[in-house]
Parts: C-alpha cells; sequence; structure tokens
C-alpha cells in the first residue's frame, strides 16, 4: 500500500499544475507562479534557453492555423524553460514575425527571454488545440503533460502555434 500511495501522490499536484496553466494565457506567466509558489527556485523567473537545433518541417497545418500563405515569413524557436537550474518545460514555437514589433522579432533573436514575455505587450490570448498524450513524439521523454496551442491577438488574428512539454520537474519540491 505503502508504494501505492507514492505513485498516486503527485496526482493532485498535477491537477494544480493543470489548473495553474489553464488560468493563463502566457505559459510563461503560468511557470512563474507555479515556480514562486512551489519554491522551485528564487526568484522564480523563467529564462528561455534556446536550443541550437535545425528547425524541424512545420506542422502540416501550421500555416492554415495561422492563418498565412505558402510564401509568408515564420519564425522558429526551441527552448528549454527554466526556472533557476530546474528545466519546467520544452516548447517549440512557430510564429508570424510580421505581428510583431521590430523591437520583439529582435529580442527573440538575441536573448533568453521567454515567447510569452516578449509578446505580452500584444495581449495575445491562448487557444488551447490539443493536449497531448505523455509519449507523444513531439515531446521529450520524461514529459508529464503537453499540449499543443494558437495565440491570438485582441483583433483574433493567429500570432503563434506552439508545442510545449511540460517536464517531471514542476511536480517535484
Amino acid at each position: 500500500a505503502t508504494a501505492l500511495a507514492g505513485c498516486a501522490a503527485p496526482e493532485p499536484q498535477r491537477a494544480r499544475f493543470v489548473a495553474a496553466l489553464a488560468a493563463q494565457d502566457s505559459a510563461t506567466a503560468a511557470l512563474e507562479g507555479w515556480c514562486a509558489a512551489n519554491r522551485l527556485a528564487m526568484p522564480a523567473t523563467v529564462s528561455a534557453a534556446v536550443l541550437d537545433q535545425p528547425p524541424p518541417p512545420e506542422p502540416a497545418d501550421a500555416r492554415r492555423l495561422l492563418g498565412v500563405s505558402a510564401e509568408a515569413a515564420l519564425g522558429y524557436r526551441h527552448v528549454r524553460l527554466s526556472c533557476g537550474a530546474k528545466v519546467l518545460s520544452v516548447a517549440r514555437n512557430w510564429y508570424v514575425p510580421a505581428r510583431l514589433t521590430p523591437e520583439m522579432n529582435a529580442a527573440l533573436a538575441t536573448s533568453r527571454v521567454p515567447f510569452g514575455k516578449v509578446a505580452a505587450p500584444l495581449g495575445f490570448r491562448r487557444e488551447r488545440l490539443d493536449t497531448l498524450p505523455r509519449r507523444s513524439r513531439d515531446c521529450p521523454a520524461g514529459t508529464i503533460l503537453g499540449h499543443r496551442a494558437l495565440l491570438r491577438l485582441p483583433d483574433g488574428r493567429p500570432l503563434a502555434l506552439l508545442v510545449e512539454c511540460y517536464t517531471r520537474a514542476n511536480l517535484r519540491r
């Protein structure tokens, strides 16, 4: 019984984590709040480490979801989002650079600032498309939760297509 209790213990915490993500349009804001509330690191600041890997083919539905033509430029960012030394998420982001300011595009190209913080002044809202299975081909081993989401500008235009893979570190103290 003790072993089973140990296996079940993370479920209430996982449910709280899912609720924390659902309460925010920005995964970055949700992760910072989660990091602070659970004292995962002090200060509870999320940073993005850009993964230097060739971009994969864009998802087959990316251009349709983003409302752009086959010729339109898409930006791509593959990052690990960390709070302190804990990697909380691995995310891939296809976005429409023309819908960001030049300063935002420069920040995405040259800084460790997460997309959600860079684009926050635009007032985007999040539309969850799918919850991914824990063992999705889109997510690395150790993923406890995956999302596909679209960020939309206040006028309804799509800004970014996200694939987010949340790690076990979110459930540890």
